[in-house]
């Protein structure tokens, strides 16, 4: 599976972006995805991930309620809308796929990562 995340950009505090990770290879419908994201100076957190059919959501705590993930396996794509930014959203999102049972927010169960896209949340 190679993922490409874009969507990228600059935007005020309370305004929305919309990141997405486009999928290429044939087993990406068997994939849990998940977005994940790295601050400057800051370790990698996870942010929010979906299982393979979209039946199950995951989302951290900070982003709960702002933020949206789903996937359209036909288009092997993975949207994630992202409302209400703030300031501390500013970060490199990186988008992931892995075989886990589940959705979940540990790094380690994803094996495949695309490049990061820039989000930058102004106040």
């Amino acid at each position: 599976v190679q993922l490409q995340a874009s969507g990228g950009g600059l935007v005020q505090a309370g305004g929305s972006l919309r990141l997405s990770c486009a999928a290429s290879g044939r087993t990406f419908s068997m994939n849990n995805m998940g977005w994940f994201r790295q601050a400057p100076g800051k370790d990698r957190e996870f942010v929010a991930a979906i299982n393979w059919s979209g039946s199950t959501t995951n989302y951290a705590d900070s982003v709960k309620g702002r933020f949206t993930i789903t996937r359209d396996n036909a288009k092997k794509t993975v949207p994630l809308q992202m409302n209400s930014l703030k300031p501390e959203d500013t970060a490199v999102y990186y988008c992931a796929a892995g075989r886990a049972n589940s959705p979940t927010a540990r790094a380690d169960q994803y094996d495949y990562w695309g490049q990061g896209t820039l989000v930058t949340v102004s106040s």
